[in-house]
């Protein structure tokens, strides 16, 4: 039976633990972290009430990642890239992980060694930032090149100066495919490109895909490690349901690592630090992938006539305001510094339109004068953040 989803549905999110809700005061529209307003799937939603009703919540089969044990959760998967990627894979290539952040920080230690360093390209999603030095390796930006068009703003890759960032101390590089915070989903030529100088130049990849489900039209994922075999050898590709499906609070992610040597090593580095996924992320996470399509196929028409909504609103109300139209995700790149707005767009913003975003400068070199906005929110929340940012620089 079909379902139709609802999305222009407010649901109250205050008093429910919630980490985006509750930062701020109660007077502020919190549009900042990757975090949907919209409720999950059904059959996500009822194959949970199934499993509290059982009232028993002992250790989980996936506990020891056993191919056995696990193997309707690891047929999910390989359906699931199958057909949404054409990405072949074999179900022993999956180890499960409890986040995506856990797991290019694991890929760091893997790799870490004295005057060890790792390539990331800022302005990037800043836990990424974080990763190298939390292994005790050093970071090295190749910045992504921003350029104004007719359309608005776009990111590119300087491959000499990506290039000419790796040293010979480079042991990985940390690619957000697609980018979070800028939108892009790099084409099969760019990862080619990028993938070959790695390759050329034997630095292992770690590519975060968590976003990969999250694509409009005219943009088309491409998993890096599906690009060839001797690509899928050296990557460690990282990806989860939990933006996908709006559910990130189950903590249920996975890698997918085509070669044995390095998924060996790779899980040596995870045993007696990083745990099992819980029992409650275990069957989310199933139902999603076997259950949620009709779900996400809504989702998507939704979050393209918000992306939509935003581009079309800020060029014609706020010209000031330079932004990327996101070929992927669910979050906006907003470009502040023609305002000049002190100390910071987003502590103006904070305080005078009291409505909360992503600082740039967090995301590194290249995010000053920047917000990230998050538009996977009812289209009343959107439009009423939205005035509230025009009104609060008329009267400034």
């Amino acid at each position: 039976m079909t379902v139709h989803y609802n999305f222009d549905t407010p649901y109250t999110r205050k008093d429910t633990d919630s980490l985006k809700w509750s930062r701020y005061g109660a007077d502020v529209l919190p549009m900042w972290v990757a975090d949907m307003d919209f409720r999950s799937p059904e059959p996500v939603i009822q194959a949970l009430l199934r499993r509290v009703e059982h009232g028993i919540f002992g250790y989980p089969s996936g506990i020891d990642g056993s191919p056995w044990e696990t193997q309707a959760m690891r047929q999910a998967i390989v359906d699931w890239l199958a057909s949404h990627f054409a990405w072949q894979i074999q179900p022993e290539e999956i180890l499960f992980v409890p986040g995506v952040v856990t797991g290019f920080n694991l890929a760091c230690h893997l790799f870490a060694q004295p005057g060890g360093a790792v390539l990331v390209q800022p302005p990037v999603y800043y836990p990424i930032l974080h990763a190298p030095a939390n292994a005790g390796l050093q970071r090295v930006d190749a910045e992504l090149t921003l350029t104004t068009t007719p359309a608005g703003l776009q990111y590119k890759i300087d491959f000499q100066a990506f290039e000419n960032s790796i040293t010979p101390q480079t042991r990985l590089f940390i690619l957000c495919s697609p980018h979070n915070p800028v939108g892009r989903v790099f084409t099969r030529l760019e990862l080619e490109r990028m993938a070959e100088i790695c390759l050329r130049k034997e630095v292992f990849i770690c590519s975060d895909e968590i976003h990969a489900d999250l694509i409009f039209p005219g943009a088309q994922h491409t998993p890096l490690a599906s690009l060839h075999p001797e690509i899928a050898r050296r990557t460690i590709t990282l990806m989860a349901p939990s933006k996908t499906f709006n559910i990130p609070g189950l903590e249920f992610s996975f890698a997918v690592i085509q070669d044995a040597n390095l998924r060996q090593q790779y899980q040596q580095v995870t045993k007696g630090l990083v745990g099992w996924i819980n029992c409650m992320g275990w069957v989310a996470a199933h139902s999603a992938y076997r259950e949620g399509q009709e779900w996400l196929d809504q989702l998507l028409v939704y979050l393209e006539a918000n992306r939509n909504f935003l581009y079309d609103y800020i060029q014609r109300e706020i010209p000031e305001i330079s932004l990327t139209c996101p070929e992927g995700t669910y979050l906006a790149w907003l470009d502040c510094r023609a305002l000049a707005l002190q100390p910071s767009p987003h502590e103006f913003f904070l305080n005078h339109a009291r409505v909360a975003f992503n600082d740039g400068k967090s995301f590194g070199s290249g995010g000053e004068g920047f917000v990230r906005l998050n538009f996977g929110c009812p289209r009343s929340t959107l439009e009423e953040a939205l005035q509230r940012i025009k009104a609060a620089l008329q009267t400034r």
